[in-house]
């Protein structure tokens, strides 16, 4: 990952969840908090990109669409960028809440960005969170603390790693983490650029030595993410958009072998919700143009 691509990345991600609790309702995911992380220009700033790609998207939206930048804007972040960190972020935090009633003690979030989940549950102090993301992004996010005035939770703890290339569980532990107590795990957005072979050692080695109920929360692509076109080509455009960006998509996956794969780690799934089930839950009966991803599935895993 290049100098400043991961608090880009970061940004844009904050971007889109801001933008929602601004412009959409029903609200999916309140990250209230998100739009602190943003300068007013670098709020803009992204507007007008997401805005002026739309031809890119769809030849025949940007015609229909034409000099009408707040809908143009509305209408890419809610077909291309918003869906599934929306929905993903909304199930994530109802897990990680879930088991923290149920005895977790630690929450570690891989690839944590300029994730909120910390400030929006100030009061959950029992519980140590550990955000473990690329030093680019961790230095860039502490900047913005400052700049923004939130001060760093007592029970937050930030852990640089670029685990995509580098997995440490000595850096994990060095920072307070404690591989005897009950943990709970979110890694969104990150499996399908992961391949086969690293996402299982990365389950492999932080869960070898966890106690039973220690889970993982998730998404994956399932096998048809390189031949399914989805509305708009919206699907084909992630995966061409990724690999531009220069961090290609790898690991797609049925259930069935995903199943596989988190046995070998003594992992079963907990809960899993397809395509359109995350539909029904998260995005039924709307009037705009929100709606789940063909291909990506959302998993909750626990160590038996």
């Amino acid at each position: 990952m290049k100098n400043n691509e991961s608090s880009l990345t970061s940004l844009v991600s904050a971007f889109s969840r801001a933008y929602h609790v601004k412009e959409d309702r029903p609200i999916i995911f309140n990250d209230y908090i998100a739009q602190d992380f943003l300068l007013p220009a670098e709020f803009q700033a992204i507007s007008t990109n997401m805005a002026n790609g739309i031809a890119y998207f769809s030849s025949n939206m940007a015609e229909k669409l034409k000099n009408q930048q707040e809908a143009i804007l509305k209408w890419v972040t809610q077909i291309q960028l918003s869906p599934t960190p929306l929905a993903r972020a909304a199930y994530a935090e109802n897990v990680v809440l879930h088991e923290c009633q149920l005895g977790a003690e630690q929450y570690v979030i891989l690839g944590a960005g300029l994730d909120t989940f910390a400030w929006r549950h100030d009061s959950l102090t029992n519980v140590s969170i550990f955000e473990v993301d690329h030093p680019t992004t961790q230095r860039f996010k502490i900047e913005r603390l400052q700049q923004t005035g939130h001060t760093i939770p007592p029970h937050l703890n930030f852990v640089a790693m670029d685990f995509v290339k580098e997995l440490s569980l000595e850096a994990l532990v060095a920072a307070g983490f404690d591989s005897s107590k009950k943990t709970v795990f979110s890694l969104l957005g990150v499996s399908y650029y992961l391949t086969k072979d690293v996402f299982q050692q990365l389950l492999s080695l932080f869960f070898k030595n966890l106690p039973k109920g220690s889970s993982i929360i998730f998404d994956f692509a399932d096998e048809r993410l390189f031949t399914e076109a989805g509305i708009f080509n919206r699907v084909q455009n992630m995966v061409q958009m990724a690999k531009a960006s220069g961090e290609q998509m790898k690991f797609a996956t049925s259930i069935l072998d995903l199943e596989i794969l988190l046995s070998k780690e003594q992992l079963l799934v907990y809960e899993h919700l397809s395509p359109q089930e995350i539909q029904n839950r998260y995005f039924a009966n709307r009037d705009d143009n929100l709606q789940a991803f063909e291909t990506i599935h959302y998993i909750h895993a626990v160590k038996n």
